[in-house]
């Protein structure tokens, strides 16, 4: 069964008047009957019309929607779309979600091709989320959140990730461990990456315990990448006795890992994540996490894109939010 489309000439037709008739109605222009203007709007309501994006923007330059990039639907950007939709709430703007489906492994400079589709004729401006090149000269109205390394033109929200780093790792020191592994998370563009590693490396330091690479590893973006990573650090000859992930669903897969090498977390393997999604308060024994308030940068990244579109400057250019250590059962001395 075919659904028609109602369309302008549809209500034009119904209430019999012209299609230019509808059109001033839509666009409450003036030079039609307050009687005919009751009538249209009656069969807008009844025929339950709505004018495509497309055709708002060719006639008033604007859409009135606002666009949130994300490289995949995943917990951390779930989170993220939560405090976006809360802000979006009685602005008279609308939110279109837009993900790439997480295909083809974290292409660099994804956003302008998805961004060069959209901008114009379907938002009017975007968020931007963990964006793998700089936003500054995409030519649209952006807010990035979790920016490219470099500092970017364009206003940005992110979290104190170097000072999460170091509750982290501060964390595992006081429980007595010295052989700590990294888990850290391409792309290594990205700023939380590099100050996420800087911070693990700095807590090290300030212990007066040195680097060791052979503790470091890079997990992917798919699950399997987190876990051969892993993997690598706990079949090391000398072992870490804690691994600090650079985000949850890697200490997930940590743990799931530990499991099968026949190791119990946190009796032999203290594990650490970073951004406490809901998704740690689910596995057993419950993860250690490093809170990032996902959904206020959310909620903070779409205000802040509103305010450039009413053509304000933002309060805050660039918004750092603190992070926070949540202690639960996954660590042990």
């Amino acid at each position: 069964m075919t659904t028609h489309r109602v369309t302008i000439r549809d209500v034009a037709s119904q209430a019999g008047v012209s299609v230019a008739t509808v059109s001033k109605v839509l666009n409450e222009r003036h030079g039609v009957a307050v009687s005919t203007v009751e009538r249209v709007r009656a069969v807008i309501e009844q025929l339950g019309y709505e004018s495509s994006l497309v055709a708002r923007s060719l006639r008033n330059h604007r859409t009135n929607v606002v666009g949130v990039l994300v490289w995949a639907i995943e917990p951390y950007s779930a989170e993220l779309l939560k405090g976006a939709a809360r802000a979006i709430k009685g602005t008279g703007y609308e939110l279109v979600v837009y993900s790439t489906g997480g295909e083809g492994g974290g292409h660099i400079g994804w956003e302008r091709r998805y961004l060069s589709r959209l901008s114009g004729t379907l938002i009017d401006g975007a968020v931007l989320v963990t964006p793998t090149v700089s936003a500054e000269g995409i030519g649209s109205p952006v807010v990035a959140v979790d920016p490219h390394v470099g500092g970017d033109a364009v206003p940005t929200v992110d979290a104190d990730n170097f000072r999460g780093a170091q509750l982290a790792v501060e964390h595992l020191l006081a429980l007595g461990h010295r052989r700590i592994g990294f888990l850290g998370r391409p792309p290594r563009d990205l700023e939380s990456g590099k100050q996420r590693e800087y911070g693990y490396r700095a807590a090290l330091e300030a212990a007066g315990i040195a680097f060791d690479p052979e503790l470091v590893r890079a997990a992917g973006y798919e699950e399997s990448e987190s876990t051969e990573a892993a993997r690598q650090l706990l079949e090391l000859p000398e072992r870490p006795t804690a691994i600090f992930a650079a985000n949850d669903l890697s200490a997930i897969s940590t743990m799931e890992v530990a499991l099968t090498l026949g190791m119990t977390v946190p009796d032999d393997l203290s594990v650490i994540g970073f951004d406490n999604v809901p998704e740690s308060t689910m596995v057993r024994p419950g993860l250690t996490t490093i809170e990032q308030p996902l959904q206020l940068m959310g909620q903070r990244a779409v205000e802040m894109l509103l305010e450039v579109l009413a053509g304000r400057e933002p309060s805050q250019r660039r918004l750092r939010l603190p992070t926070r250590l949540v202690v639960r059962e996954s660590c042990a001395p």
